[in-house]
């Protein structure tokens, strides 16, 4: 019956004459009936790669109106500004710095010398090449780009070639060669000198686009340095002052080999000034200096103590699970701008950087493996003040030069005296007052006597109350990050207490 039915209508309608349609109609495919709002929703949602209709504005406005406003450069002062004299101290205003140059040393605040510049700085107007002994945060990079900047400035050339450099300032790290560029690019901001940075990881384009046109000053690692050499964009043969910045440090981390090809594309030693800086003058370090300083004047500028008085040390005794509560206290109730806090491993501080979002702190990590630009990003909103605590290792912290680090921590005491040296080194910099808090562990506690003999000191560890060493409550909903495999499982840490023969 169905059948019959279903017949009798197709021939209905196949004898039904079909309407006429005007000419140049096209049939139209056949579509499944939509929703209304479905189908202006699809109308309205822009295509995959489809650029956006960006509506037309106003006459009123125009484009110089929407564009945010230029930082504009500083002005320079008419006049520079008088220093009072102070016994025992130089002036800058007394040394024959260019005076572009002595503008921005007040520009930067600066008015006296320390004592590394106060040797240094005559000897290096006087055009003599230096080995000199100082460690970092001493004021040594001011003094050779102040000296520096006043030959260039004195000397000027009538014409110079794209790509080649009249001063290469080489640095064993990336972050060391991008902070003496900032330096230099604030003591040099009033005198006109082309400055160019150089270091490997990232911005290889951009830094070959630099090298294209005229540069009074590079600052750079050794290895990206070669590389531009070797493709012909950077040409060194006409280089009059090289400087060789943290030497040691160079040694230790096998850039020598580098540094020698570097000086050799140079003019002879005699011919250009050289200066090497090193935190020892060791003997492999002297006799690196015999090969590229003639007649160098050597001047070592050793600190009064190696720990300085501005940084307050203080121990506490606790058990390996407390450490996460303690510091968890520290975090709460202390006053802070930045915080530093130490790992002796990727992987622990891995499973600490977890821990610690547990409990609402998401800190950020730095560690060997990470990409430069991660790792420069990290920095500069340290610096910033953007990111107020980092985790790092001691291979990872190599470099960092970020003033206003409050507080150091050391959530694992370090193997080396001389690695917890340069570890709260960090904080109580510039005169200012900082606080560096150990944790002795039952493990980390063996490191502390070799740490005592170093600084000629003792210390007495504390005891934290049960209150420091309790856990709070974890966040809930927290944002955790993606914990390291070799991290091993999380622990929530304990809340107990055991005597095991702690230090007072």
């Amino acid at each position: 019956m169905f059948n019959k039915i279903k017949k009798l209508f197709k021939v209905l309608f196949r004898n039904e004459p079909e309407p006429v349609k005007p000419a140049g109609h096209k049939k139209r495919p056949a579509q499944k009936k939509q929703n209304l709002r479905s189908q202006e929703r699809k109308a309205n949602k822009p295509r995959r790669n489809e650029k956006k209709t960006v509506p037309t504005k106003a006459p009123e406005f125009s484009k110089a109106a929407i564009k945010p406003a230029k930082v504009n450069a500083p002005v320079r002062p008419e006049k520079l500004k008088d220093v009072a004299v102070v016994e025992d101290k130089m002036r800058f205003l007394d040394l024959p710095l260019a005076e572009s140059i002595q503008f921005g040393i007040q520009h930067a605040g600066f008015e006296y010398c320390t004592p590394i510049q106060q040797l240094t700085l005559p000897a290096l107007l006087d055009n003599r090449d230096l080995a000199g002994k100082a460690q970092t945060g001493t004021g040594k990079t001011a003094a050779f780009l102040l000296a520096s900047f006043t030959r260039l400035l004195n000397n000027p050339l009538a014409e110079q070639a794209p790509g080649t450099p009249r001063m290469v300032v080489l640095a064993p790290t990336r972050e060391l060669a991008i902070q003496i560029h900032k330096d230099a690019c604030n003591l040099g901001v009033f005198s006109g000198l082309k400055l160019a940075l150089a270091f490997g990881g990232m911005d290889h384009e951009a830094q070959r686009r630099a090298l294209s046109g005229a540069v009074d000053v590079l600052i750079g690692t050794p290895g990206r340095v070669i590389d531009f050499a070797r493709s012909q964009s950077l040409k060194l043969h006409k280089v009059e002052i090289l400087v060789i910045d943290e030497a040691d440090r160079m040694l230790d981390m096998g850039f020598i080999p580098d540094v020698k090809r570097i000086v050799s594309q140079m003019p002879k030693k005699g011919e250009r000034q050289t200066l090497l800086f090193s935190a020892t003058l060791e003997e492999r370090i002297l006799k690196l200096a015999s090969g590229w300083l003639a007649d160098p004047v050597v001047i070592e500028s050793e600190p009064e103590q190696m720990v300085s008085d501005n940084i307050e040390q203080t121990f506490y005794s606790v058990l390996r699970e407390e450490k996460l509560a303690l510091l968890l206290y520290i975090l709460r109730t202390m006053e802070y701008e930045r915080v530093l806090i130490f790992g002796n491993r990727k992987d622990v501080n891995s499973r600490l950087q977890y821990d610690l979002a547990r409990f609402g702190f998401n800190v950020p990590l730095l560690s060997g493996d990470i990409s430069q630009e991660k790792r420069i990003r990290i920095l500069e909103k340290f610096r910033t003040g953007a990111e107020k605590i980092v985790i790092a290792t001691d291979v990872a912290a190599r470099g960092i030069h970020v003033d206003n680090v409050s507080l150091v921590i050391n959530y694992d005491l370090p193997e080396q005296p001389e690695d917890y040296i340069h570890r709260i080194g960090r904080t109580g910099r510039a005169g200012n007052h900082g606080v560096a808090i150990s944790f002795l562990c039952e493990y980390g506690a063996y490191y502390l006597p070799p740490i005592e003999e170093q600084l000629k000191t003792q210390f007495n560890s504390i005891l934290p109350t049960d209150e420091m060493v309790t856990l709070p409550p974890e966040v809930p909903g927290a944002k955790l990050p993606v914990l390291d495999k070799k991290s091993g499982p999380v622990r929530r840490g304990g809340t107990g207490r055991k005597n095991y023969g702690r230090r007072r």
